[in-house]
């Protein structure tokens, strides 16, 4: 009887760590997913874009995820006075400019040779 016992604590005692056995534990792609969903996250708070904007942008993402990525940027950016970069994407060359960039277009062009 007591070498029952005695079996039942080792073998409990033993499966305590399922989770370090290699293909016992978790997925890892799961956790790389998610891991990824929240560098989503986190670029598009960098990139000043909105959260609807950006699971629009990302629909396979895990909304959770991204979320817990914007929101820790957020701090992140706020904390130590980060200001974004404004997102580029869907922008076309020459499309409508700043108010402060009107008529600066000249300047930045080089000059046309009309021979």
């Amino acid at each position: 009887m007591l070498r029952h016992i005695f079996l039942a604590a080792a073998l409990v005692s033993l499966l305590s760590g399922c989770d370090q056995i290699p293909g016992m534990g978790p997925d890892p792609r799961i956790a790389q997913r998610e891991e990824e969903a929240k560098a989503i996250g986190g670029a598009c708070r960098h990139a000043l874009r909105g959260l609807e904007d950006c699971y629009a942008l990302n629909p396979k993402a895990n909304k959770a995820a991204v979320f817990t990525g914007w929101k820790d940027m957020d701090q992140y950016m706020r904390e130590n006075k980060i200001e974004g970069t404004p997102s580029v994407l869907g922008k076309s060359p020459g499309a409508e400019k700043p108010a402060g960039e009107i008529g600066t277009e000249s300047r930045d062009a080089p000059a046309e040779n009309k021979s």
